[in-house]
């Protein structure tokens, strides 16, 4: 589920970006895998549903909101669950490896 605390506050301008997707014109059941799908089958829907946000002209925005309420389902501007988890745990390695570096320069 969505950090909802996360998500931005309900104001139509925050959202109006979400009107010129190019997914609006796309089936929904692209961007969200079925219970169960794995292998083949969900690389070629993850792939197809990159290819919409590839030509979106608000894919930056849709990136953003996907990854600051940590969307845990779909591709959200054109990231997959899987890259928006590799982006996560990267973030994490930074926060670790920056609070390991601050306790050496204080103990020194």
């Amino acid at each position: 589920m969505a950090e909802l605390s996360r998500l931005p506050v309900p104001v139509a301008d925050v959202w109006e970006w979400q009107y010129q997707g190019s997914c609006r014109e796309a089936d929904p059941q692209l961007f969200f895998h079925p219970e169960g799908e794995r292998g083949p089958a969900r690389h070629k829907r993850d792939a197809a549903a990159v290819a919409v946000c590839a030509g979106c002209p608000v894919m930056q925005q849709c990136r953003e909101h996907g990854l600051s309420v940590r969307e845990p389902y779909g591709v959200w501007g054109g990231l997959t669950e899987e890259d928006r988890e590799s982006i996560y745990t990267a973030e994490r390695k930074e926060r670790r490896e920056a609070r390991k570096e601050a306790q050496l320069r204080a103990a020194s």
